[in-house]
């Protein structure tokens, strides 16, 4: 069974990025797939919310020595490699690196195949990392909260993928948008509405309402299906979950 790679990423923060990668590693892990977390984001908070703590070495060290990828494990069926602060001078550091595009990609290499999933949280940008976090991956899921700018925003991250596409890996593509932190208000059911008849069926039919309990688990260092599978945010990610395997044909 080919093992996906999926990304996660918009270049605006706060639209639930790091919230949907641990909450959809948590509920695959639990249905008995193997899956890695790869933390692509200085800021660390994947890393953070899955182990409470920075690690001694992470993503940045093998982007800059090529070490293999530092696997921590955090439950049954679920290891994540970690980030760290000094990811931030990685772009800076791999400036005139020879393929620096495509680095990631080849340290997932010797490893994906021991993995039903990996999941690759992205820094909220379109830089070198997310570029690197998009080439090696097989689909990308955009999480958008359903609010005007990040709507407009959409656009350009569409064009980034293709660019990728067309010069870098031609496997990559753009899988769907996930409207997240969703409330009971006019203006997102308006902008929902108009995200859903402009794009179609690229807009996932599971949404994610906004969810306290979401954050919680994140302070408590652990995804949702270990914090309270039970609350709203759990209910509609395993929802997302199951339309998400259904749509890459991996039920």
């Amino acid at each position: 069974m080919e093992t996906k790679v999926i990304a996660f990423g918009n270049h605006k923060g706060g639209v639930g990025k790091t919230t949907t990668t641990a909450s959809v590693g948590g509920i695959l892990a639990s249905k008995g797939f193997k899956v890695l977390l790869v933390d692509f984001d200085p800021q660390a908070n994947l890393t953070f919310s899955m182990l409470g703590g920075e690690q001694e070495v992470s993503s940045y060290d093998s982007l800059i020595k090529r070490e293999p990828l530092p696997r921590v494990n955090v439950s049954e069926n679920l290891d994540i490699v970690p980030s760290s602060l000094d990811l931030e001078y990685a772009e800076m550091e791999l400036i005139s690196t020879f393929s620096r595009e495509t680095i990631l990609k080849k340290l997932l290499q010797p490893i994906k195949n021991e993995y039903d999933f990996v999941l690759i949280d992205c820094r909220p940008s379109l830089t070198l990392l997310t570029m690197n976090a998009f080439a090696a991956s097989t689909d990308i899921i955009v999480p958008l909260v359903p609010e005007a700018l990040p709507l407009n925003g959409l656009k350009k991250i569409n064009e980034y993928i293709v660019k990728v596409q067309e010069n870098l890996t031609p496997e990559t593509h753009l899988t769907g948008v996930l409207v997240t932190k969703v409330e009971t208000n006019n203006h997102h059911k308006s902008i929902e509405t108009e995200l859903r008849s402009v794009l179609g069926d690229l807009v996932f039919k599971t949404k994610i309402r906004k969810n306290i309990t979401l954050a919680d688990a994140t302070l408590e260092s652990k995804d949702i299906m270990r914090f309270n599978p039970k609350c709203n945010g759990a209910l509609d990610y395993q929802a997302f979950t199951v339309e998400l395997l259904e749509k890459l044909g991996k039920k």
